[in-house]
């Protein structure tokens, strides 16, 4: 198992929601679409486009290798008072193989995995982190205007 990385202590939230969601692909569809109508009626001045990739990537991934039967992933976003954006996106496995090699170390894989590498490269910071006793989180911090 890979260890945690580090992450900034973010600024504190002025807009916080989240949902969750069955381990599906058909979640990373629903989940973008929640996303849209939630940062609109926030007003976010960042790049909406961009959080909508991130958000897609990330509950993809967390419904494809987080999958455990009779569990949901779930989505959170949080606006800071910079006017960043926060995506978290927590599945019950504890692990992340491999955050720190591969993909994440800016290699691009062959047929699969290049959705991690653009989460990399649109967010300000990449990280994980364990959530005592119910697996971890995935956590995603994308610049404001």
């Amino acid at each position: 198992m890979t260890s945690p990385l580090a992450l900034p202590s973010p600024p504190l939230p002025t807009h916080d929601w989240s949902s969750s969601y069955p381990m599906t692909p058909a979640s990373a569809r629903l989940a973008r679409t929640h996303t849209r109508r939630r940062l609109t009626s926030w007003q976010w001045q960042g790049d909406i486009d961009d959080a909508l990739l991130v958000v897609s990537e990330l509950v993809a991934n967390a419904a494809r290798h987080g999958k455990v039967a009779g569990h949901h992933l779930w989505l959170r976003l949080a606006l800071a008072e910079d006017g960043g954006l926060i995506v978290d996106v927590s599945d019950p496995v504890p692990e992340f193989p491999g955050f720190g090699t591969g993909v994440w170390a800016g290699v691009a894989p062959g047929e699969g995995g290049r959705g991690l590498l653009v989460v990399r490269q649109l967010a300000r910071h990449v990280g994980w982190f364990p959530r005592h006793e119910r697996g971890k989180t995935v956590r995603a911090r994308l610049a404001g205007p």
